[in-house]
């Protein structure tokens, strides 16, 4: 039984036996750590400075803007550049920024522009980062373990979002919110200088790539996943889940408040439980075998997530919604991970990072898919809105098995 259990466990962390992936991961680890506390650190300290919901909303979500407009670039670019320096000078402008926020609270120059102005800036870095950190794991380990890499990439971020804000909280309230923003420079530093010794295999980018027109390159990157049929029907998949599921965490604030009467408290333990569950559910997908039908579990991951929408729409029960909000987190991980590596198989190297760039796109959309449920929820109720976002994730499930098979197969 031990040998059974090693074998498990060799297999769930098996990537991580590669000095170059596994410095890469790390790499991550220490960047998502910093992003994380930020994102509390940078909310609070705008609700310090106005005490208005919206600009605190309006700060949170800058990111967003940029993601929607440059990714495809940063994609296009993850196929004409060197990614790994892609990802280190992204790393190092992200942490610039972060370090010029900590100057300027230190100084007293702070203000809630400022703190919208780096939002977008790093939204920016974000852009060209990810494309580039997405696409080059094909190229740190082998075909066989790149569900594998995605995973634990992915139990990785999962972790630091359950972890990294609590401990950005405690920074910020021992601290000061400048210290603690210079902590999270350190960080960021930290994993640009982790992602220098990590060794890069694989293709160079062809003569052609590098002077073909931007433009033209991206326009390519569109047309050859909308000729790719598998690839077309996984970004349709992901889009309804983004416009679904991801969407509907915006609404849980008001979920706490109307249907449970709780407060921040509550909020805080059903995102907690979300946490739990994509890292419980990431760590399920590394430690799949090399024969399963991954398309078969990407599309049960997302039919989870739409299972746990719907419970929600009924449950006045605090605990049951607990559990649901454990089977929202490993529905989405399951489904994010599996997309994301069946994206990158079915790519071609010299489109591996269009691809992605298109697929970062959906961290955009979130904030934008939240727009419609929110209307529903004003003009009806939050359990209305609930239930339609649920039924259309269970109808996109559906109607991908039934006339997609080849996703089944994958």
């Amino acid at each position: 039984m031990r040998v059974r259990g090693r074998s498990v466990a060799r297999r769930t962390f098996q990537s991580l036996g590669n000095s170059a992936y596994r410095r890469f991961w790390v790499s991550l680890i220490v960047l998502m750590a910093g992003v994380n506390m930020q994102m509390l650190a940078r909310g609070y300290l705008a609700w310090e400075l106005t005490n208005d919901t919206f600009m605190v909303a309006l700060v949170s979500s800058a990111f967003a803007p940029p993601i929607l407009i440059f990714s495809v670039f940063g994609g296009t670019f993850a196929d004409r550049w060197d990614r790994k320096k892609m990802i280190q000078y992204s790393q190092l402008a992200i942490c610039i920024v972060a370090g010029l926020v900590g100057v300027a609270i230190w100084r007293d120059w702070i203000s809630i522009w400022i703190l919208m102005l780096a939002g977008f800036a790093q939204g920016v870095c974000w852009s060209f980062m990810m494309p580039a950190r997405q696409s080059i794991i094909p190229q740190l380990v082998s075909k066989n373990e790149i569900t594998n890499a995605i995973a634990l990439s992915a139990s990785g971020m999962a972790l630091m979002t359950l972890s990294g804000p609590g401990i950005g909280g405690l920074a910020y309230a021992w601290i000061g919110p400048a210290n603690t923003y210079f902590l999270i420079t350190g960080l960021m530093f930290i994993a640009f200088l982790m992602m220098s010794g990590v060794t890069v295999t694989g293709e160079a980018v062809s003569k052609r790539q590098r002077e073909e027109k931007v433009l033209s390159a991206v326009w390519e990157g569109l047309r050859y996943s909308a000729r790719n049929k598998t690839i077309l029907v996984l970004f349709i998949l992901l889009l309804s889940t983004t416009m679904t599921s991801m969407s509907f965490r915006s609404l849980m604030p008001a979920q706490v408040a109307l249907i449970f009467g709780g407060d921040e408290l509550h909020l805080g333990i059903l995102m907690s439980m979300i946490g739990v569950g994509a890292l419980l559910g990431s760590l399920f997908i590394a430690g799949l075998t090399e024969n399963v039908r991954r398309g078969i579990i990407l599309l049960g991951a997302t039919g989870m997530s739409a299972m746990a929408i719907l419970v929600s729409t009924f449950v006045s029960i605090f605990f049951v919604a607990m559990i649901a909000m454990m089977v929202l987190g490993l529905g989405d991980a399951g489904r994010r991970s599996l997309n994301a590596s069946l994206l990158m198989e079915q790519a071609d190297e010299e489109h591996r990072g269009r691809v992605m760039g298109i697929y970062m796109l959906n961290f955009g959309l979130t904030p934008i898919g939240a727009i419609p449920l929110g209307i529903l929820a004003e003009a009806t109720d939050i359990r209305v809105a609930f239930a339609v976002a649920g039924c259309v994730l269970a109808a996109a499930v559906l109607l991908t098995w039934v006339l997609t098979p080849r996703i089944r197969r994958l």
